[in-house]
């Protein structure tokens, strides 16, 4: 099947560009409260999942044994913006293991912040693997495998134990068999697995609501999520989505942006997990969607916060000499 248009942007009074996509809204028992699109479909969720990656680090007992609060476990789930608090975390996380910059197996590549990587340039810095926006992740994963007495060295691989407990969480809240046949590697190597975009909306309701997982997963997921909603920035940056959607709403939503235009989220209060793709991978149309979204799940339970995230669902495109000219807009009935 098509997927529906999700999104559109304007310039004057015509449509210039239309972005497809799907959305799954579910309850933890699988009900589906909004499904546009084909939300069966297999997809990547690249970054969007970061909290079921992360869900060992907490269930192990690692998060703990190092001392680690809101700021470090937000930061474990993280796809940072290479900001200098950023790279200091991480760095602070992997010396509690007793590792440094260079157990890590993410790669580098510049800060998304630009001004941050235009002050690196001007200095003559080079970004080391600390500024890789997965670099909070990684480190817990390390930690992970240091306290549980394993071997890290390899950790991104798709048979170490760190990668086997990773699966194993997404399989538990997807309830999709994740084989060769759907893995791929992420952008900082480790594997990546598609499956329904149903699916991830399922885990996030589970969470979210406490249901159908096991105590100890449901608190470890609860707890990753509730240290992102109290310090956002840990696991965004300046002037990211992810930020501005839960604050819209502190302590109340969870939101986690990934690569290719994928934006997962949860309403604990409400026991809802929702998961979005946009056909073409547009950034611009899945943060706009994300926040549609949100609108959608709030037009009943508050209007006013609904009436928050419509503002957000539409974005007004300015060109260089700040006129506007156009608008990027969501068509989520």
């Amino acid at each position: 099947m098509s997927n529906p248009v999700l999104v559109e942007v304007t310039r004057g009074p015509r449509v210039e560009s239309l972005h497809r996509g799907a959305i799954a809204v579910v309850d933890a028992a699988g009900a589906a409260l909004l499904a546009h699109g084909d939300v069966e479909r297999p997809v990547f969720p690249r970054s969007a999942v970061k909290v079921f990656q992360g869900l060992p680090l907490v269930e192990s007992g690692a998060a703990d044994a190092y001392g680690f609060g809101e700021k470090e476990l937000s930061l474990a789930t993280a796809s940072h913006s290479g900001e200098p608090e950023h790279v200091r975390l991480a760095g602070d996380i992997l010396e509690r293991a007793g590792l440094d910059e260079g157990r890590l197996e993410c790669g580098c590549h510049w800060p998304s912040n630009f001004d941050v990587a235009r002050a690196m340039v001007q200095r003559g810095e080079e970004p080391g693997q600390l500024h890789n926006n997965c670099s909070g992740k990684h480190s817990g994963f390390l930690c992970t495998a240091v306290h549980l007495g394993e071997d890290p060295t390899g950790y991104v691989g798709k048979d170490h134990p760190v990668q086997r407990r990773a699966r194993a969480a997404m399989e538990d809240l997807t309830g999709a068999s994740l084989g060769e046949d759907v893995r791929g590697t992420d952008g900082c190597s480790i594997p990546n697995y598609a499956a329904p975009l149903a699916g991830f909306a399922l885990g996030f309701a589970k969470l979210a609501g406490g249901t159908g997982v096991s105590a100890e997963r449901a608190t470890a997921g609860r707890r990753l999520m509730q240290a992102a909603m109290a310090e956002p920035w840990y696991m965004s940056g300046t002037g990211r989505a992810c930020v501005s959607l839960m604050q819209a709403a502190p302590g109340r939503v969870y939101v986690k942006t990934g690569a290719e235009g994928v934006f997962c989220g949860a309403v604990p209060e409400l026991g809802l997990g929702f998961a979005l793709k946009i056909d073409d991978g547009a950034g611009r149309a899945s943060e706009v969607a994300a926040a549609a979204t949100l609108a959608f799940i709030f037009a009943k339970a508050d209007p006013q916060l609904a009436e928050a995230y419509g503002v957000l669902a539409h974005k007004t495109l300015r060109n260089w000499n700040k006129i506007e000219v156009g608008a990027i807009r969501a068509r989520i009935a």
